[in-house]
């Protein structure tokens, strides 16, 4: 598949040191998509970090999860924030970019430079609801298309927590040969009822706010805003363990010495979500969150492979490291659990290791020493 930069060609190609390098590409062919429809125009927003050796063999490819971005290790151009794994990536850390060329890119449907609902489409209007309904091997496809126009043919590894790690996984059981390891954290093989739940009661609080107009809220001051921020209280429920919510909160009041007797933030955990709510909006596109919700909800690999998990990586050529943490009701243990057996029946190289922390699903976001030694020893070795 061709495509043309239309920032400037990543320096890496010829060695030279990048920092946080941004660039946008765009494909000069449909992107085929497994709805059935070819996605014309797309633009791939990503970023890059330390130097691709002369033989393109020392690329990491950083897949980011459901609200995140390719700004991984650099400031976030909206809030100003660090990146969302600056802990993670940088010269001497666990992905050490003096050692490793990485990328991130902005997955497709979302709303930080790659195409999705609110990019125009052929006639200049945003596409909106028209953008049609995509998958996370979509997505892949579209990091494989970067992959070829970068020139890199066979990654040093891929990894990803989260939805980043069901990318990590759709890479490794649909295109085998582009990545030598494969390292996914606190993720999953399918989406349970219980995931799609939760994602539902998303997208519905979106759909009910009065300023969504069916997605057509593009150039009509604010779109839902209310149905947004509520769609990511409830997800953000779902990152944290009861452990970790107790700690930080308890059952302690918000700035007052007693209850209200109303309906005001009274607790501090209300004041905390509601907090996480409004900021999300901000940020993000809420036709975005519509659309990546379905595409994790859908995600299931082994119906992609027959039915059968094992199948899925019959075909393996990397090797495998599964993280997944104690405390995480999200994408339990016995998830990754899942996938080490269907790795191990596919004859493929696993390690897997359950860490204990106490923040729940966003374990792999936050200051987790064990899980820095288990990136860095696993890259490394």
């Amino acid at each position: 598949m061709t495509a043309r930069f239309l920032s400037p060609k990543p320096h890496g190609m010829d060695g030279s040191q990048l920092h946080a390098s941004s660039h946008l590409l765009e494909l000069a062919e449909p992107l085929p998509l497994d709805g059935g429809q070819a996605l014309p125009g797309v633009r791939i927003s990503y970023e890059t970090y330390g130097t691709l050796n002369a033989d393109r063999s020392n690329a990491i490819l950083i897949c980011h999860a459901l609200t995140g971005d390719q700004h991984v290790a650099s400031p976030h151009p909206i809030t100003g924030k660090p990146g969302w794994w600056v802990r993670m990536v940088g010269p001497g850390k666990p992905i050490d970019t003096d050692r490793f060329h990485v990328i991130c890119a902005n997955v497709l449907g979302s709303c930080m430079g790659t195409t999705g609902p609110a990019s125009p489409a052929g006639d200049g209007k945003p596409w909106a609801m028209r953008f049609p309904v995509i998958t996370i091997r979509d997505m892949v496809r579209g990091h494989v298309a970067l992959l070829d126009a970068l020139g890199i043919a066979r990654l040093h590894a891929v990894v990803g927590g989260s939805m980043g790690g069901m990318q990590a996984l759709s890479l490794a059981a649909n295109w085998p040969e582009r990545a030598g390891a494969v390292l996914v954290i606190a993720s999953t093989a399918r989406h349970s009822a219980q995931n799609i739940a939760f994602h539902e009661v998303g997208r519905q609080a979106i759909m009910a706010d009065p300023k969504w107009k069916n997605g057509d809220y593009y150039g009509s001051g604010k779109g839902p805003e209310n149905g947004l921020a509520v769609a990511r209280m409830a997800a953000h429920i779902t990152y944290l363990s009861e452990e970790g919510m107790h700690e930080k909160f308890g059952r302690r009041l918000q700035n007052r010495e007693a209850k209200t007797f109303g309906f005001d933030a009274d607790f501090q955990v209300e004041s905390y979500l509601r907090h996480q709510g409004l900021s999300f909006t901000d940020r993000f596109d809420a036709n975005s969150y519509l659309y990546i919700t379905r595409a994790m909800d859908y995600f299931d690999l082994a119906e992609e492979h027959g039915g059968r998990l094992a199948q899925a990586f019959a075909g393996a050529t990397a090797r495998f490291c599964l993280v997944s943490f104690d405390t995480d009701w999200l994408y339990p243990t016995a998830e990754s659990r899942a996938i080490a057996h269907a790795l191990n029946a596919a004859g493929a190289p696993v390690s897997f290791v359950e860490l204990s922390a106490p923040f729940g699903h966003d374990s792999f976001l936050l200051d987790v020493p064990t899980l820095d030694r288990v990136i860095a020893g696993f890259l490394g070795s």
